[in-house]
């Protein structure tokens, strides 16, 4: 009993009475400091996060050329191609089969010299028949001169008749024309062994092989197992360029003016030329004229077919004379003041890069670099305000020439 009237109130937890003991000043520099962190965190992400997502400044890449002075001022530039005007397909007038080839690409021959042959043992059958039908032909003469010598003797002694002398006579006049006949056969025999023989028409340089020994060489080439040309040649000193010149520009060339010839496969090298010809007629599919350019002077690197581009001049000034040293140049528009220096920028693994230059004067629409580039080196065209060291750029598609 003593158990269930003990008083249980004195166990009773009191929660009011319980208080959070004060921070010292230590903990509370403690926190102070981690919530400082947290933001500084924070807000370092944020920039990160903004820098990553700013867009790339698009620009396009223009290469740094030589350019010679009278380039830069070329008052017209078309394109064209290497074109020997002295080519020829080298065939045979016969029909035969190929059983010698003396030439390859790129040998050299003279005028006359023999490129080919063809099987000819039935043609000189042929002519060796004829020969005989000659001979026989001649044995005939002889046995009818002295026939109508005889008929002619018997008449003035009386013994004939004028009609045997005629018989005679006409008898003579046959087999000479005979002869006649047989003389021809044999010619045209030996014209028929002589095609079979191929020479070269004219001094030049063999360009391509069109046929193998082996196979059958026909003038026209009738079959599908025939070839027509066995080599063909050019003369390399007739090189031209052929370049198609639009309508509404012909009226800046003429006949004899300067120009430069720039071939594709080397930019760096300027050919002096002049314009030869002005075809006369127009291409009315492209509204162009053709206008053929001649190398004052070229070198073994000049191949016919090669892609070329001509720079008209326009006439220069008298007593001034044609400057043609080439320039290291770039846009006009690639270069800018920064700072009190003359920059350009290059792009350096997907960043703007600044590269000090030291420029001269101002070519048409390109200036001289003297020094701080090299030449193909690609700088930033028409540089704008946003394009500063280390700013994310992008490139377009293609460069400008």
């Amino acid at each position: 009993m003593e158990a269930k009237n003990a008083d249980l109130s004195a166990l009773r937890i009191n929660r009011g009475a319980e208080q959070t003991p004060a921070p010292s000043g230590l903990q509370w520099w403690v926190r102070v400091a981690v919530a400082m962190g947290s933001a500084a965190v924070v807000v370092t992400s944020l920039l990160v996060m903004r820098g990553s997502f700013r867009s790339a400044i698009e620009v396009r890449l223009a290469p740094a050329t030589m350019v010679s002075p009278g380039q830069a001022g070329a008052v017209l530039v078309a394109s064209g191609y290497v074109v020997a005007q002295r080519r020829a397909s080298v065939a045979s007038k016969g029909t035969g089969r190929l059983v010698y080839l003396g030439v390859v690409e790129g040998d050299r021959v003279r005028t006359g010299q023999v490129i080919a042959r063809l099987e000819d043992a039935d043609v000189r059958a042929l002519l060796a028949q004829a020969r005989a039908n000659l001979q026989l032909s001649q044995a005939d003469l002889n046995n009818v001169e002295r026939s109508l010598a005889r008929a002619r003797g018997l008449r003035d002694s009386g013994f004939t008749t004028d009609a045997s002398v005629d018989s005679a006579e006409a008898r003579h006049l046959q087999v000479q024309s005979g002869i006649a006949v047989a003389e021809a056969v044999v010619q045209g025999a030996e014209v028929a062994l002589e095609n079979t023989v191929i020479r070269a028409p004219f001094d030049g340089t063999v360009l391509t092989k069109d046929a193998d020994v082996g196979e059958v060489v026909a003038p026209l080439a009738a079959s599908a197992f025939s070839k027509a040309a066995v080599v063909t040649i050019a003369d390399l000193r007739s090189l031209q360029v052929e370049a198609d010149v639009s309508e509404s520009n012909l009226e800046g060339v003429t006949v004899g003016q300067r120009c430069e010839i720039v071939l594709d496969a080397y930019p760096d090298q300027r050919y002096p030329a002049y314009v030869a010809m002005i075809v006369p007629t127009a291409d009315r599919a492209k509204a162009t004229v053709q206008v053929k350019v001649a190398f004052r002077a070229y070198d073994a690197r000049v191949l016919p077919e090669m892609s070329a581009k001509v720079h008209f001049l326009p006439i220069p000034p008298r007593g001034a004379g044609a400057d043609t040293q080439p320039r290291l140049t770039v846009p006009t528009s690639a270069v800018v003041e920064r700072q009190g220096r003359t920059v350009v920028y290059i792009v350096d693994r997907g960043h703007a890069a600044e590269v000090p230059v030291t420029v001269g004067q101002r070519l048409g629409g390109s200036v001289t670099v003297l020094q701080g580039l090299a030449t193909g080196a690609l700088v930033i065209d028409s540089v704008g305000d946003r394009v500063r060291p280390g700013a994310k750029v992008k490139v377009r598609q293609g460069v400008v020439p």
